[in-house]
């Protein structure tokens, strides 16, 4: 029986290793087809600016696809990433404008309002046992009004806060190598995701966070404070999604708080299309940042082919539809 079990484990694992990388090189193909594609379709299409322009683009919807990512592998869902964004970036404003206090400690409030905010959703879910849906559901609205109420429904600018505009539009390499004037919010942007790998693949919280999301009941039954665990995980998920806010506010020179309906869905999508399963245990940072990627490409080229706003909402539904139903069907075909 051992010896059945020593030899089962290693094709679980290689079987999931496949998957991944067979997911991964699909989501990489679909992209350059992307590519190839508007650039026939278009010259101006892959001009630097452009390009650079679908880089910055990226820098915000993938970091906050990776704080999605990791509630996702759980088996949970985060509906709230996009308003928890734009919660931050107010935060931001009001350490940085109204109280007037340095530049570092406004992103520290950002990224730990973030954090808490994060925590408090993970509570709902892992003990008061609501289903991540609706707690996140109910967190989205919250922070909405939170937003709205904290900034006066008027939108937090930083022209007084020196250097603000600079974390996500300068371009620290760019200053190095004229000819690649790569955002520094791209830069931040694979900051966040080369950290959020190594924490998925080389620790204890990663280690735990697929294990939620493969069988939590087991996990439980060994011994292991699912419920800690869980919420620290919604709490990573929450700081990372206040370093969006900040790379969004950064890019905005404001805090706009009417923004960030619809980010999550863009979120998940690029998830889902970077091959991390919805039914959580399994998935990539590099995935979703392909999948990210994809997103931002079609997005900016339709936009490039001067498709209107109306059509270009109507391809994001249906990609988030085919995402969702490609996840469906590998699941079907384990």
């Amino acid at each position: 029986m051992s010896t059945s079990i020593q030899i089962k484990k290693p094709g679980i694992l290689s079987y999931i290793i496949e998957t991944a990388t067979h997911q991964r090189l699909l989501a990489f193909v679909s992209l350059i087809l992307l590519l190839i594609a508007f650039s026939v379709a278009s010259p101006n299409f892959m001009q630097l600016a452009n390009i650079m322009a679908i880089l910055q683009a990226t820098s915000v919807n993938g970091v906050l696809a990776v704080a999605a990512t990791l509630v996702i592998i759980t088996g949970g869902i985060d509906l709230s990433v996009g308003t928890l964004m734009t919660f931050c970036g107010v935060m931001a404003g009001v350490v940085l404008t109204y109280a007037g206090l340095p530049l570092p400690l406004g992103v520290l409030a950002a990224i730990a309002m973030g954090a808490l905010a994060g925590l408090i959703s993970g509570t709902l879910v892992a003990k008061m046992k609501i289903p991540p849906f609706i707690a996140t559901l109910g967190m989205m609205l919250i922070l909405k009004g939170l937003s709205l109420v904290i900034s006066g429904t008027r939108p937090i600018y930083f022209n007084d806060t020196p250097g603000f505009d600079e974390i996500a539009r300068g371009s620290i390499i760019g200053d190095i190598f004229p000819s690649l004037p790569l955002p520094n919010g791209v830069l931040i942007l694979f900051l966040v995701a080369i950290a959020a790998s190594y924490v998925l693949n080389r620790t204890l919280l990663g280690r735990y966070t697929f294990a939620l999301g493969s069988n939590e009941e087991a996990v439980r039954l060994s011994g292991v404070n699912v419920n800690a665990w869980k919420m620290g995980i919604y709490a990573l998920a929450g700081g990372i999604c206040g370093i969006a806010g900040i790379l969004m506010a950064s890019r905005l020179n404001s805090a706009q708080p009417a923004l960030g309906l619809g980010y999550e869905l863009e979120a998940i999508a690029a998830v889902v299309i970077g091959g991390t399963s919805l039914a959580g245990g399994r998935g990539t940072i590099m995935g979703t940042i392909i999948g990210a990627l994809i997103m931002a490409v079609l997005i900016n080229g339709l936009r490039v082919l001067s498709v209107a706003q109306e059509w270009q909402t109507i391809v994001t539904g249906v990609i988030i539809i085919l995402a969702v139903y490609t996840d469906m069907m590998r699941k079907r075909n384990k």
